[in-house]
Protein backbone atom coordinates (compact mmCIF):
# COMPACT_ATOMS: atom_id res chain seq x y z
CA UNK A 1 0.00 0.00 0.00
CA UNK A 2 1.27 3.37 -1.10
CA UNK A 3 1.82 5.62 2.10
CA UNK A 4 1.03 9.12 0.28
CA UNK A 5 -2.76 7.66 -1.17
CA UNK A 6 -4.64 10.31 -2.39
CA UNK A 7 -8.17 10.43 0.14
CA UNK A 8 -9.94 9.22 -3.21
CA UNK A 9 -7.99 6.39 -3.61
CA UNK A 10 -8.43 5.55 -0.13
CA UNK A 11 -12.37 6.06 -0.21
CA UNK A 12 -12.54 4.25 -3.43
CA UNK A 13 -10.90 1.48 -1.70
CA UNK A 14 -12.95 1.45 1.35
CA UNK A 15 -15.78 1.49 -0.06
CA UNK A 16 -15.74 -1.93 -1.66
CA UNK A 17 -14.02 -2.90 1.67
CA UNK A 18 -17.58 -1.57 3.77
CA UNK A 19 -19.67 -3.58 1.18
CA UNK A 20 -17.46 -6.69 1.63
CA UNK A 21 -17.72 -6.90 5.32
CA UNK A 22 -21.93 -5.41 5.10
CA UNK A 23 -22.33 -8.72 3.48
CA UNK A 24 -20.18 -10.99 5.81
CA UNK A 25 -22.38 -9.79 8.66
CA UNK A 26 -25.28 -9.78 7.30
CA UNK A 27 -24.56 -13.58 6.71
CA UNK A 28 -23.24 -14.13 10.13
CA UNK A 29 -19.43 -14.80 9.21
CA UNK A 30 -16.85 -12.96 10.96
CA UNK A 31 -13.89 -12.62 9.34
CA UNK A 32 -11.50 -11.60 11.78
CA UNK A 33 -8.20 -10.28 10.16
CA UNK A 34 -9.18 -7.37 6.90
CA UNK A 35 -5.34 -6.78 6.34
CA UNK A 36 -4.53 -4.86 2.89
CA UNK A 37 -2.91 -8.18 1.88
CA UNK A 38 -5.81 -9.82 1.98
CA UNK A 39 -7.36 -8.25 -1.40
CA UNK A 40 -6.73 -8.96 -4.63
CA UNK A 41 -6.53 -6.01 -7.17
CA UNK A 42 -7.57 -6.19 -10.42
CA UNK A 43 -4.07 -5.28 -12.15
CA UNK A 44 -3.07 -7.89 -10.13
CA UNK A 45 -4.80 -10.44 -10.34
CA UNK A 46 -8.06 -10.43 -13.30
CA UNK A 47 -11.28 -9.27 -11.76
CA UNK A 48 -14.76 -8.02 -13.23
CA UNK A 49 -15.44 -4.78 -13.35
CA UNK A 50 -12.34 -3.27 -11.43
CA UNK A 51 -13.58 -4.71 -8.75
CA UNK A 52 -11.74 -6.02 -5.22
CA UNK A 53 -11.45 -9.17 -4.22
CA UNK A 54 -11.83 -10.75 -0.82
CA UNK A 55 -8.94 -13.70 -0.24
CA UNK A 56 -8.08 -15.39 2.94
CA UNK A 57 -11.81 -17.01 3.90
CA UNK A 58 -9.95 -19.42 5.01
CA UNK A 59 -9.66 -17.33 8.23
CA UNK A 60 -13.39 -16.97 8.43
CA UNK A 61 -15.12 -18.48 11.50
CA UNK A 62 -18.96 -18.77 11.32
CA UNK A 63 -19.68 -17.43 14.74
CA UNK A 64 -20.80 -20.81 17.71
CA UNK A 65 -23.96 -18.98 18.61
CA UNK A 66 -26.02 -18.08 15.80
CA UNK A 67 -28.34 -14.56 16.46
CA UNK A 68 -28.35 -11.24 15.68
CA UNK A 69 -25.20 -10.41 13.08
CA UNK A 70 -23.75 -7.82 15.67
CA UNK A 71 -24.23 -9.98 18.64
CA UNK A 72 -22.91 -13.33 17.72
CA UNK A 73 -19.14 -14.75 18.78
CA UNK A 74 -16.58 -16.95 18.35
CA UNK A 75 -14.21 -18.17 19.73
CA UNK A 76 -10.98 -18.39 17.20
CA UNK A 77 -7.82 -16.54 17.10
CA UNK A 78 -6.55 -16.16 13.51
CA UNK A 79 -4.63 -13.31 12.23
CA UNK A 80 -2.03 -10.74 11.85
CA UNK A 81 -0.97 -9.26 15.48
CA UNK A 82 -1.13 -5.99 14.41
CA UNK A 83 -4.64 -6.03 13.07
CA UNK A 84 -6.14 -7.92 16.05
CA UNK A 85 -8.80 -6.32 17.68
CA UNK A 86 -8.53 -6.02 21.87
CA UNK A 87 -10.95 -8.13 22.68
CA UNK A 88 -9.57 -11.53 20.53
CA UNK A 89 -6.12 -10.98 22.46
CA UNK A 90 -7.93 -10.23 25.96
CA UNK A 91 -9.93 -14.03 24.63
CA UNK A 92 -12.96 -12.75 25.59
CA UNK A 93 -15.42 -14.31 22.51
CA UNK A 94 -16.12 -11.56 19.48
CA UNK A 95 -18.46 -10.69 17.16
CA UNK A 96 -18.58 -8.67 13.91
CA UNK A 97 -17.33 -5.66 15.72
CA UNK A 98 -14.04 -7.31 15.64
CA UNK A 99 -14.09 -6.69 11.42
CA UNK A 100 -15.00 -3.41 12.09
CA UNK A 101 -11.88 -3.19 14.11
CA UNK A 102 -9.61 -4.41 11.57
CA UNK A 103 -11.38 -1.99 9.24
CA UNK A 104 -9.93 0.87 11.25
CA UNK A 105 -6.37 -0.24 11.08
CA UNK A 106 -7.16 -0.66 7.30
CA UNK A 107 -8.09 2.98 6.42
CA UNK A 108 -5.28 4.09 9.18
CA UNK A 109 -2.54 2.38 7.15
CA UNK A 110 -4.25 3.58 3.72
CA UNK A 111 -3.70 7.43 4.98
CA UNK A 112 -1.23 7.00 6.93
CA UNK A 113 1.24 3.88 5.48
CA UNK A 114 1.66 2.28 8.98
CA UNK A 115 -0.83 0.53 11.11
CA UNK A 116 -1.25 2.37 14.69
CA UNK A 117 -0.48 0.18 17.21
CA UNK A 118 2.78 -1.62 15.79
CA UNK A 119 5.46 -2.87 18.55
CA UNK A 120 9.00 -4.03 18.43
CA UNK A 121 7.48 -7.68 18.57
CA UNK A 122 4.16 -9.64 18.63
CA UNK A 123 4.31 -9.37 22.52
CA UNK A 124 4.38 -5.78 22.24
CA UNK A 125 1.96 -5.29 19.76
CA UNK A 126 -0.27 -7.23 21.20
CA UNK A 127 0.21 -5.21 24.45
CA UNK A 128 -0.37 -2.04 22.43
CA UNK A 129 -4.12 -3.37 20.65
CA UNK A 130 -5.20 -3.80 24.53
CA UNK A 131 -3.52 -0.52 26.22
CA UNK A 132 -1.98 1.99 24.17
CA UNK A 133 -4.23 5.13 23.15
CA UNK A 134 -4.87 5.68 19.75
CA UNK A 135 -2.27 8.71 17.94
CA UNK A 136 -2.04 9.55 14.58
CA UNK A 137 1.57 10.87 12.94
CA UNK A 138 2.44 14.70 12.14
CA UNK A 139 2.91 13.39 8.60
CA UNK A 140 1.20 11.51 6.44
CA UNK A 141 -1.39 14.05 8.16
CA UNK A 142 -5.31 12.69 7.91
CA UNK A 143 -8.19 15.02 7.46
CA UNK A 144 -10.82 15.77 11.00
CA UNK A 145 -13.37 13.52 9.01
CA UNK A 146 -11.16 10.30 8.72
CA UNK A 147 -9.69 10.68 11.93
CA UNK A 148 -13.38 10.85 13.43
CA UNK A 149 -14.20 7.59 11.36
CA UNK A 150 -11.13 5.89 12.30
CA UNK A 151 -11.52 7.06 16.43
CA UNK A 152 -15.39 5.78 16.04
CA UNK A 153 -13.69 2.21 14.56
CA UNK A 154 -10.90 1.63 17.04
CA UNK A 155 -12.56 2.07 20.19
CA UNK A 156 -11.46 -0.58 22.15
CA UNK A 157 -14.74 -1.82 23.85
CA UNK A 158 -16.60 -3.72 21.42
CA UNK A 159 -19.85 -2.08 22.10
CA UNK A 160 -18.73 1.73 21.88
CA UNK A 161 -17.48 1.14 18.35
CA UNK A 162 -19.02 2.91 15.24
CA UNK A 163 -20.88 -0.12 13.43
CA UNK A 164 -21.96 -2.04 16.35
CA UNK A 165 -25.59 -1.49 16.53
CA UNK A 166 -26.16 -0.61 12.78
CA UNK A 167 -23.07 -2.33 10.43
CA UNK A 168 -22.26 -1.13 7.64
CA UNK A 169 -25.24 1.28 7.49
CA UNK A 170 -23.86 3.53 10.31
CA UNK A 171 -20.08 3.47 8.44
CA UNK A 172 -22.16 4.13 5.41
CA UNK A 173 -23.67 7.26 6.06
CA UNK A 174 -20.35 8.90 7.79
CA UNK A 175 -19.13 12.14 6.46
CA UNK A 176 -15.78 9.89 4.77
CA UNK A 177 -17.81 8.83 2.25
CA UNK A 178 -19.87 11.87 1.45
CA UNK A 179 -20.62 11.59 -2.59
CA UNK A 180 -20.83 7.85 -2.71
CA UNK A 181 -23.41 6.27 -4.59
CA UNK A 182 -23.47 3.26 -2.90
CA UNK A 183 -25.42 1.30 -5.79
CA UNK A 184 -22.95 2.03 -8.04
CA UNK A 185 -20.15 1.10 -5.98
CA UNK A 186 -19.78 -2.13 -7.74
CA UNK A 187 -19.37 -0.65 -11.08
CA UNK A 188 -17.09 2.43 -10.29
CA UNK A 189 -13.61 2.65 -11.76
CA UNK A 190 -10.90 3.32 -9.27
CA UNK A 191 -8.99 6.45 -9.12
CA UNK A 192 -5.25 5.30 -10.07
CA UNK A 193 -5.02 1.83 -11.75
CA UNK A 194 -1.61 0.57 -11.48
CA UNK A 195 0.13 -0.37 -14.85
CA UNK A 196 0.73 -4.42 -15.49
CA UNK A 197 4.00 -5.25 -14.89
CA UNK A 198 5.48 -8.59 -16.57
CA UNK A 199 7.32 -10.66 -14.32
CA UNK A 200 8.03 -13.72 -16.69
CA UNK A 201 11.83 -12.21 -17.50
CA UNK A 202 12.28 -13.14 -14.10
CA UNK A 203 11.18 -17.03 -14.26
CA UNK A 204 12.19 -19.79 -15.96
CA UNK A 205 10.79 -22.15 -18.64
CA UNK A 206 11.44 -25.00 -16.43
CA UNK A 207 9.26 -23.56 -13.76
CA UNK A 208 6.74 -22.82 -16.00
CA UNK A 209 6.68 -26.27 -17.06
CA UNK A 210 6.47 -27.46 -13.67
CA UNK A 211 3.95 -25.03 -12.24
CA UNK A 212 1.13 -26.47 -15.25
CA UNK A 213 1.91 -29.62 -14.50
CA UNK A 214 1.06 -28.79 -10.40
CA UNK A 215 -1.76 -27.18 -11.64
CA UNK A 216 -3.86 -29.95 -13.97
CA UNK A 217 -2.36 -31.65 -10.49
CA UNK A 218 -4.66 -29.84 -8.10
CA UNK A 219 -7.40 -29.11 -10.37
CA UNK A 220 -8.05 -32.90 -10.73
CA UNK A 221 -7.94 -32.90 -7.53
CA UNK A 222 -10.14 -30.31 -6.91
CA UNK A 223 -12.75 -31.81 -8.93
CA UNK A 224 -12.88 -34.86 -6.83
CA UNK A 225 -12.53 -33.92 -3.06
CA UNK A 226 -13.46 -30.26 -3.16
CA UNK A 227 -17.10 -29.84 -4.88
CA UNK A 228 -18.43 -28.37 -1.11
CA UNK A 229 -15.98 -25.42 -1.49
CA UNK A 230 -17.12 -24.83 -5.47
CA UNK A 231 -20.42 -25.31 -4.96
CA UNK A 232 -20.59 -23.52 -1.45
CA UNK A 233 -23.26 -20.47 -1.76
CA UNK A 234 -21.92 -18.69 1.07
CA UNK A 235 -19.76 -16.41 -0.69
CA UNK A 236 -21.68 -16.48 -4.19
CA UNK A 237 -21.09 -12.44 -4.07
CA UNK A 238 -17.55 -12.58 -4.19
CA UNK A 239 -14.43 -13.31 -6.48
CA UNK A 240 -11.84 -15.56 -4.23
CA UNK A 241 -8.58 -17.21 -4.69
Amino acid sequence: VNPTLVKSSSAHITTTTTTSIGILDDDHAVQGCMQPSSYLFPRILPSKKNRKSKSDFGLIRLPELMAEPTNVRSMSFVGTHEYLAPEIVRGEGHGSAVDWWTFGIFLYELLTGTTPFKGNGNRATLFNVVGQPLKFPDYPSCSPIARDLIKGLLVKEPQKRFAYKRGATEIKQHPFFEGVNWALIRSATPPIIPEPFDFSQYVSKETVVAAVADNKIVDIVSDKNNSKVQHDSSYEDFEYF
